[in-house]
């Protein structure tokens, strides 16, 4: 085979590729979007510029052009350029790399380890990479698509630079595939046209990510009908080809914890419609039922409490019957639990009550049991004083006498302190009455 045909060869290797790795931009020009970090004068562009890089995090969702933005620096910066995913790479993976980084070192030259989706490592693997990253024999690119601050242990986060990318804007995606069109030499042969409308449904089902929009393209230009030596690709065909709007839902990313807070804090304000719309966007992504209903029950504690006691009883009760009956009929169960707990009075006084105690707990002295409040099981421990003086309070008239329960140097602390609302009002309303008698 002589040097024209191994051109050939790798050309045609190169057309089979998907389009979007096709489309992979190769210099910051080329790179759309991320204008806070790669527009000139940004920090993350004279950084790499200037040559003056350190081993970093690019975190943001799926598509946003991470890994593109890693090899461009390692283009524009002239190194040597590693590249493996946590989901299938190792320990003994990284070694190698870092084996050929020392080389690369002692030669003068940069080693650049793109670790893809570095949340999967777990400790010891992130461990691995701390002393080739302090001493320079690499610097390190990670991309993630979940909070580092939860993901990435300190000692990595310490000696990397997280950099946030956002999703495309839809006119940041327009171009992208506009330019797909225009300069794949696939799509140009095919001679495509992309409808108005049919950009519209592809920019709404992209959500962001450029990948999804190049994929969708794709597929289209291959089952577009040729019409008059052009292909179409129309809002009909995107429709059959995008089949159901790709919602941003990652179970284990950020965006899951973005929702569920949306969830929690429409049922604490008391707005049943939100509630259901933010539960239905979680069971469309495919999170566990079972996480929704747990999440509940705390609320039901948390923000409805002893408001309305019988919260606790129905959120209680929702995980069990969505532990019986399992999905799709489990939304049934957990739309009438959110609307239920969305519906009802509201009080966060237990919480505050447990948190305030908590606190006391852990900053002041530790307070012995008063001896009246101890059990005497044995001759010895009643001659000591225990139990002595306790006084039974269902012996009284209303269950109740004028009784301490707290340490000597506490007695005048509150922690509980119930509101107007709901059940916990008749609660607040005896209790004051008894310690009306209590202050007597």
């Amino acid at each position: 085979m002589d040097l024209f045909d191994q051109n050939n060869k790798k050309k045609d290797s190169a057309l089979l590729a998907p389009l979007a790795e096709r489309m992979r931009p190769q210099t910051l020009d080329e790179f759309v979007g991320q204008h806070d970090l790669i527009a000139p004068g940004k920090v993350l562009r004279q950084a790499i510029e200037q040559d003056k890089l350190v081993s970093m995090i690019f975190w943001g969702p799926p598509g946003v052009g991470k890994t593109t933005l890693a090899r461009i620096i390692a283009g524009e910066t002239r190194s040597d350029f590693y590249s493996i995913s946590a989901v299938t790479a190792g320990v003994k993976d990284v070694r190698k790399i870092i084996e050929k980084g020392g080389f690369n070192r002692r030669l003068g030259k940069r080693t650049i380890l793109f670790i893809d989706e570095i949340h999967r490592f777990n400790k010891a693997q992130q461990d691995a990479l701390l002393h080739s990253i302090e001493d320079g024999t690499i610097l390190l690119i990670g991309a993630t698509t979940e909070n580092p601050s939860f993901e990435v242990i300190s000692p990595l986060l310490s000696r990397t630079r997280v950099y946030t990318l956002q999703p495309f804007s839809d006119r940041e995606v327009e171009a992208i595939v506009k330019r797909a069109i225009e300069k794949d030499l696939v799509l140009k042969e095919m001679n495509l046209r992309l409808e108005s409308d049919a950009l519209q449904i592809l920019l709404h089902h992209a959500t962001g990510d450029a990948r999804i929009a190049l994929n969708a393209v794709e597929l289209a230009s291959q089952l577009a009908p040729l019409i008059d030596n052009i292909r179409i690709i129309s809002k009909n065909l995107l429709e059959q080809v995008m089949q159901k709007r790709m919602l941003i839902y990652d179970k284990k990313g950020d965006y899951h914890y973005d929702v569920i807070s949306a969830f929690i804090k429409s049922i604490r304000g008391s707005d049943p419609d939100a509630a259901v719309f933010w539960m239905a966007r979680m069971l469309d992504g495919g999170e566990d039922p079972k996480f929704i209903a747990r999440r509940m029950i705390i609320l039901a504690s948390e923000d409805v409490g002893n408001a309305h006691p019988q919260a606790l009883a129905v959120a209680t009760s929702a995980f069990t019957a969505i532990h019986y009956i399992g999905m799709p009929e489990a939304q049934i169960v957990l739309a009438q639990a959110a609307t239920y707990l969305a519906s009802a009075p509201k009080s966060n006084a237990a919480y505050l009550a447990i948190d305030a105690a908590m606190k006391d707990v852990r900053e002041l002295a530790p307070e012995p049991v008063p001896l009246k409040l101890r059990n005497a099981p044995t001759r010895l421990m009643k001659d000591q004083g225990y139990g002595e003086n306790y006084h039974y309070p269902h012996d009284y008239p209303d269950h109740f006498i004028e009784e301490s329960y707290l340490p000597e140097n506490m007695t005048q602390k509150i922690y509980y302190n119930p509101t107007d609302q709901g059940y916990e009002k008749t609660i607040k309303e005896r209790l004051e009455r008894l310690w009306r008698k209590r202050k007597k």
